[in-house]
């Protein structure tokens, strides 16, 4: 059950382009019973330390993790936040939405420098970005619909 576990956030969170070894740790963690130190992850999914600390600092600037005190050891251990609709959230508010607007600023550089081709080229590319600016701009539209909606 864990591993199929540990699969589906594999494949769910390479979807939206994070490492296979943030998919690891959220879904091991997510099916965890008990907190987890890093070195017991790093054993368990049997990842370096590096892939466990910068997975775990990605999970918990996403809320998707917190660290949880445990009596009588000094080491942090890990929870998984079981309400994955923060983790949406903070992903797409942190990540979609900031790409996004710099994908839009990169087409305008774009139509800026466009001005130098040739006529015939400077048609083509006008339309390519066009439908570029059409999608990015759709993408900006739903964007915050999708926050709003990951919070009901």
């Amino acid at each position: 059950m864990e591993v199929e576990a540990i699969e589906m956030f594999i494949n769910f969170l390479r979807l939206i382009g994070l490492p296979k070894s943030v998919g690891e740790i959220y879904g091991l963690l997510f099916m965890a019973p008990r907190p987890m130190a890093m070195d017991e992850i790093m054993e368990r999914l049997e990842i370096s330390l590096g892939a466990a600390s910068q997975g775990l600092k990605l999970l918990r600037s996403f809320g998707a993790v917190r660290v949880v005190y445990e009596r009588g050891n000094r080491r942090d251990h890990y929870v998984a936040d079981l309400e994955l609709s923060k983790f949406a959230t903070a992903f797409i508010k942190d990540e979609l939405q900031p790409r996004t607007q710099m994908a839009l600023e990169r087409v305008k550089r774009m139509e800026e420098a466009m001005a130098d081709l040739p006529e015939k080229e400077r048609r083509v590319l006008r339309e390519r970005l066009e439908r570029l600016k059409h999608w990015l701009d759709k993408g900006q539209k739903i964007l915050p619909w999708l926050v709003r909606f990951m919070r009901l």
